[in-house]
Order: structure tokens, then sequence, then C-alpha cells
């Protein structure tokens, strides 16, 4: 099968765009509990797709905790439908009022919310993001138009398919939600490529895609960075709190970016908390500093770059620090900017933390996994922002739309 050119495929996204950003929010609701609905009926088939995809992967020999991103069960399915009604329940940002003023010449202006229009995301592995991208852009009137991996392009072909039909069935466009079928890193780089048509581009995946965006988009970009999370556990922290909160931020889902990736703790505490550590985490790769090795023997050397590294897999890097600066500072060098986590019952210490530390979130006495688009009561997210401009952390709805200054007047001139 000949590959669709991604410029007509941006095109027929441009298209979808006008109709649905003037489509009511009873419209999209119902299209998306349409294509919830469906997603459901259809879970054996996509299911067969996905299982074709994991066959793949492991011929190609990748990683196991890559593979457990890509993998779908009945229970992932599921959760995608969930995600998608839950969007649907959650308010329409479109058309909200975010201010409004009246000028001395008697001028009404008002800022209004409306869709950004063409929403590009590429992402690597993970196909239920084509499920979750697709609803809350289609309930913030944008058109989705996606460019998933080789690894799950069975998968997210068949989603998309399902989520294509659900919404024409409702009288919305099909190319409300557009997939590109070419997996090539030509056309890869082509997709960031189309300013005629993208307003905004979400990358979901690893460092070499955000290099590569970074070296060729020529469209507006929100960056969804690495996640190289820390979890602080302070001299007057509850250590039986920092066990558990610890052992959910590092193994619940190692394979996510908001999963914990490196262990701070403070001297004070360390010859006590590390050998539990040891024990709790006993079936995670240990690296660390000199002093952590003291406490914890099976620990590898860890090397600078462990320490800056996002291993999405059963592995965490371990310092051990003499002060809050020093942690303080440990975080803000070697952390990339997603979602940090300090452990203590000194509110003195907690408030410098949370203001200090560099990053879209900052969590006091709470696991790094809670920093995600549904625990925040967003709906399914659509990434989360490691940079500062137009949006940061979970991105759901509001932050899928921008600004328009509507102004009415009754004849004045300048």
């Amino acid at each position: 099968m000949t590959a669709t050119p991604i410029p007509e495929l941006a095109k027929r996204a441009k298209a979808a765009s006008r109709t649905l950003a003037t489509a009511s929010t009873a419209i999209k609701n119902e299209a998306l509990l349409a294509a919830a609905d469906l997603l459901e009926a259809r879970t054996s088939t996509v299911l067969e797709a996905n299982a074709k995809d994991v066959e793949s992967a492991r011929e190609a020999g990748i990683a196991e905790g890559l593979i457990d991103r890509l993998r779908l069960d009945e229970g992932r399915v599921k959760a995608m439908a969930s995600g998608l009604r839950q969007v649907a329940t959650l308010p329409d940002p479109v058309g909200e009022v975010v201010d409004g003023w009246v000028r001395p010449n008697g001028l009404k202006i008002s800022r209004v919310r409306v869709p950004l229009g063409v929403v590009a995301i590429i992402y690597e592995s993970r196909p239920n993001v084509t499920s979750d991208a697709a609803g809350l852009c289609l309930k913030s009137g944008n058109a989705a138009f996606l460019r998933g991996s080789s690894t799950a392009i069975n998968s997210n072909m068949a989603i998309a398919s399902v989520l294509r039909e659900a919404v024409s069935r409702v009288g919305l466009p099909e190319d409300s939600i557009v997939l590109v079928d070419d997996v090539s890193r030509e056309a890869a780089v082509e997709f960031m490529q189309q300013p005629d048509y993208v307003d905004c581009l979400i990358p979901r995946g690893g460092h070499s895609l955000i290099q590569t965006i970074l070296d060729n988009a020529t469209v507006p970009y929100v960056i969804d960075g690495d996640g190289n999370c820390h979890v602080y556990v302070d001299a007057a922290a509850d250590l039986d709190m920092a066990e558990e909160i610890l052992l959910n931020a590092k193994t619940q889902r190692p394979s996510v970016c908001n999963a914990a990736e490196s262990l701070v703790v403070h001297s004070s505490v360390a010859e006590e908390f590390l050998p539990r550590v040891d024990r709790f985490l006993d079936n995670v790769e240990l690296v660390g500093d000199e002093r952590a090795r003291k406490s914890i023997p099976r620990a590898g050397v860890a090397t600078e770059e462990d320490f800056g590294t996002e291993f999405l897999d059963m592995k965490m890097s371990i310092k051990v620090v003499d002060s809050l600066d020093e942690a303080i500072e440990h975080v803000n060098e070697t952390g990339t900017g997603h979602s940090e986590s300090i452990i203590t019952g000194d509110y003195r210490a907690a408030e410098r933390f949370l203001s200090e530390v560099d990053a879209a979130a900052v969590l006091q006495n709470a696991s790094t996994r809670f920093v995600d688009g549904e625990e925040f009561g967003f709906g399914a997210e659509i990434g989360i922002s490691t940079q500062k401009l137009h949006a940061r952390g979970p991105m759901g709805l509001q932050q899928l739309t921008t600004a328009k200054y509507i102004v009415r007047g009754d004849g004045q001139v300048r």
C-alpha cells in the first residue's frame, strides 16, 4: 500500500479543523462517547493489531520496558475508552470568556478561548496516545494530526480507524483525526515542516525525538521532554512514608515519564534509610555515589550520565547529600524540569524545595506518578510540557486553546 503524502494529509486535517472550531459542545461529546463505545466493541480487533506490533518488537530485540509501553490488553483498551468518556464530561474551554473590560471610549473588549486549529502529535511506542490525543483535540475543537512510531503502526491504524468511524457517524469530518501511515524518518521530518497547515506540534518521546524536533521543525511546538524525576528524602522525612512513596514512584510503572529515576537522601538519614531501600527495591538495579554504596554494597558506581538519565526501566541512581541546598542544586542540575518530590515534615524545607526547584511540577510527600493529566483532573492528557512558553506541566483541554480578542464598538474611530 502506498503511503499518502504528508502535505495532503495535513491539508485534510486543516479543512476538518475549520468545521471543528465551530462544532457545538453537544456534538463533540456525542462523538467522544461514540468513539468510546466503538473502541470497546472493537477491542479484539485492536488487540489483534497490537499483538503483531508486540511480536515484531520482540523480534527486533526491543527492551521489555519499552515493550510494556507498546503493549495493550483489555484493561488498557477499557482505560482508553474511559478516558474518552471522561473528556466528554469535562467543561468545554472553547468560547470561555477569560476576561473582559470596557475602555473609556466605550469599546467593549473580551478575551475568548478558541481552538489552536491543527494539533500535530508525533509519538513513540504508546498506542494509547492515539486515543488520548484524538479525544482531547476533538473536545477542544482541534483536528488531531497524528504520527506514531513504526513499532506501533498496526495498533495506531486500528485505533485511528475506530475513532474516525465514530466521529463520522455523528456528522463530524472523518479527517478530524488523521493518522500518518508513513513511518519513515523522512516522513517524520516532513511532518514537522507543514507551517501552512499545522498550528502546534507536540512530541511524545525520548531525547532523540526531541532533538529531531529542535533540529528540523518549522512549526510552533511544545516540548514534552524527558522525565528524569527525583525523590528527595529530607532529614525530617517520615521514613515509612518515604518507603511507600519511593516504591510507588519507581516501580508502579517504571516505563513512563513521571516514574522516579533518581533518589536523593540527606546524610543524616541515609544510614538508616538506604538499607531499607536495598530491601524494598530488591528488583531494581541501583547505582550510587560512594556514600550510597557503603549502605548498599550491591549498588554499582553511578556516573554523571547516570544522574542525568531517564532510564524508563527498573534502574535508579542514588545520591547522598549533606544539606537541603545541595539537594536542590543536584535536582536542578540533573533534572529535566518534569516532576520532583520532597519527603519531609519540615515546613520550611518543603517551602524552599517547592519554590526553588525548577520543574513543571514539584510535590511534597507524594509520588511523582501523580503528575498526570487525569490525576490532576484534566482528563486524558496530551502530554506533559517541560518548557515554559504556552504550556507547562500536564496539558489538558485549556492548554489546547489560544485566545482571541473580541472588540465591540458603536462607531468609534481612532
